[in-house]
């Protein structure tokens, strides 16, 4: 028995759906109870439980955990002793940087960055595990296999934490934490541990050292994020994804077009409730603790825009994307070593794969027209210079979730849908209609000569994206503030015009709201695609299921059969509408109802959860369904 509570068990980790965490969290609350007003005691306690959670969920990889913590902890403590400015300050981050990056590269880009080198240079370099390789050493024996890199659980998550450490004491907004127990805390605290939300140091470490306080209505409001994350992943995507979406992406060829277009659609849900809801559960939990962590979502899919789906997306990364990536490489104002470096790497390493001659063209061509534009247009530099940087943070947001070109793809694509956005916003209605349809022509032509699916679901899309334009367009034609106020006294004049733009402004955010939601849903195609694979195998896998699915929904529909698949998976619908209802809810209508449980008397609070949790419990599936970001 006691074997079993405290080895690693790789068929059952500590998972928040599981039973086993709550008795954990159970017993280590009991503790913390005991210890929550002496502070050292508080957070070396803490600290050792999230170490025994981390064990519980990743094995041997908590010396990794371990290592990293003691090394960036001296480190820090040597950059702040050294000058403001200094070679040797700069030195011990770049040291610090080196190390961390190096362990997140070797476990997670290994097979990706021996693939690439072996298309480049033609030869057969082999991933072998050097760190099993050691073990054996150590063992005097073949323990551990060799052939193959296991993924830490989480360990993009506590890299970048770290990173942000490193930085913010080099840059002077933290002070190094003086105690390796609080600083281990902070790194490694279990609830946000391998799913985050990234804590940023100077945002977690000054309540290293508050004392511990929980309201009565604070109480309230951490069970309802609990309970809600829980429904969320129990029932939003645990069920959709068994009952429907998994089923789909496993064999695309074996359903219909429609099945797959409602499998990635669904599927957008599914990862934002699995994702929320991890969140939701930590921030609940931590919470119950004294400890606050930041809001890592705010309603997405009410985005009408790519760039603001990024504010409201796994804000967490957006924000150290934004502090680390972005702004370092020059943000909005300029280019930097760093702009040219990457987006030279990035086309070379685009051309010599892709071995095409049009490929060659347009990275050319599109390389040119840029220095071009920066050089003759002083005014467009800014501009040019900013999309850059953001092109390439979007690159590396797409690399930190997998090591794939399906996800490096994903995040390139995110990356121009902000781009174009942000050159949509400042032109003339006249211009967009010009362009959507000289685009939509060009992809009908182009689908009559050469009818592949995906050239099919473009201009289909690009026809639907024309004909919304030219109805916006004919409306700032004719809108009755451009043809004369309407008759009245002022009072009613503006009242008549405030009420017809209030109209048209919600139609447009609706429509918005809808092309950014597809936009963001047919993207994931190259996301889900790419997930959960062996590393190994990834690339491979990934882009037939990609060209699998597009193959399917680009194929003509046999609509007669649309009727049968929804009363087949009406349940699957019926969560699938019933969460997008939810989601898309006011959200002072959502903090409404969250205060209102929080302000529940505890017994009846007690008898709601019991239900909830009975329901809950009606929709726990046979196996368990670990959380999607678990394998980032």
């Amino acid at each position: 028995m006691l074997e079993h509570i405290f080895s690693y068990d790789p068929s059952s980790p500590l998972v928040f759906t599981q039973f086993y965490f709550w008795a954990f969290f159970g017993v280590v609350y009991a503790i913390f109870a005991l210890v929550k007003s002496k502070r050292l005691m508080r957070n070396a306690f803490l600290f050792f439980a999230s170490l025994f959670f981390y064990y519980k969920t990743s094995g041997l990889s908590i010396l990794i955990l371990l290592f990293v913590i003691c090394s960036d902890f001296f480190i820090a403590k040597r950059m702040a002793k050294a000058r403001e400015g200094s070679a040797l300050r700069r030195f011990w981050l770049i040291l610090s940087i080196v190390i961390d990056l190096g362990l997140l590269c070797y476990f997670k880009y290994a097979y990706f960055f021996t693939d690439v080198l072996n298309s480049l240079t033609g030869l057969d370099f082999k991933v072998v595990d050097v760190f099993a390789q050691l073990g054996n050493m150590i063992t005097g024996g073949e323990r551990f296999d060799v052939d193959k890199i296991v993924l830490p659980v989480g360990i993009s998550f506590f890299i970048f934490q770290i990173i942000s450490y490193s930085v913010d004491v080099y840059r002077k907004d933290v002070q190094p934490v003086r105690n390796i127990l609080d600083f281990g805390f902070y790194v490694s605290f279990f609830p946000q541990l391998v799913a985050g939300p990234i804590v940023r140091a100077s945002e977690f470490i000054p309540q290293l050292y508050k004392k511990f306080f929980l309201s009565r209505r604070q109480f309230g409001i951490a069970v309802f994020w609990i309970i809600n994350g829980l429904a969320k992943k129990l029932i939003l995507s645990d069920y959709i994804a068994v009952n429907f979406i998994d089923r789909v992406f496993d064999n695309p060829l074996l359903f219909t077009g429609f099945e797959n277009f409602a499998a990635l659609f669904a599927y957008s849900l599914q990862v934002y409730a699995d994702f929320s809801g991890y969140t939701d559960i930590a921030i609940g939990v931590a919470m119950l603790m004294g400890f606050y962590l930041p809001t890592n979502f705010n309603s997405p899919y009410k985005a009408p825009n790519a760039q603001d789906f990024w504010r409201r997306w796994h804000m967490s990364l957006s924000r150290w994307l934004k502090a680390y990536v972005y702004i370092p490489l020059g943000g909005n104002r300029r280019a930097s070593f760093g702009t040219y470096f990457w987006i030279v790497l990035f086309a070379l390493i685009a051309l010599i794969l892709s071995g095409s001659w049009i490929v060659s063209v347009i990275l050319v061509v599109t390389g040119l027209s840029m220095i071009a534009l920066a050089y003759w247009r002083e005014g467009s530099r800014k501009k040019l210079f900013s999309n850059i940087n953001r092109f390439i943070t979007m690159l590396f947001g797409g690399m930190w979730h997998g090591a794939s070109w399906n996800f490096i793809i994903w995040g390139g694509l995110n990356g121009i849908g902000m781009i174009i956005y942000i050159l949509w916003k400042d032109m003339e209605w006249g211009l967009r209609l010009a362009l959507t349809g000289i685009c939509a022509i060009g992809l009908g032509a182009v689908c009559h000569f050469s009818p592949a699916p995906v050239w099919r679901i473009l201009s289909v899309w690009l026809a639907i994206i024309c004909a919304g334009t030219l109805v916006r367009f004919l409306y700032h034609l004719v809108r009755p503030d451009a043809m004369g106020a309407p008759s009245g006294g002022m009072d009613t004049v503006r009242r008549k015009l405030r009420g017809r733009d209030a109209w048209t402004a919600w139609l447009g955010t609706i429509w918005a709201i809808a092309q950014t939601f597809t936009f963001i849903t047919f993207t994931r195609l190259f996301f889900r695609s790419g997930s959960n694979l062996d590393p190994a195998t990834a690339n491979r896998v990934a882009w037939e299921t990609a060209r699998n699915m597009v193959a399917q929904i680009g194929s003509p529909w046999d609509v007669s059969v649309i009727p049968d698949v929804i009363a087949g998976y009406w349940k699957v619908f019926a969560l699938v509408l019933a969460g997008m209802v939810i989601h898309l809810v006011p959200a002072r209508w959502k903090r409404r109802y969250r205060l209102c449980f929080a302000s529940l008397p505890l017994p009846v609070m007690a008898v709601v959860v019991a239900v909830i949790v009975f329901v809950l419990y009606q929709f726990v599936t046979a196996d368990t369904q670990p959380f999607i970001y678990f394998q980032f």
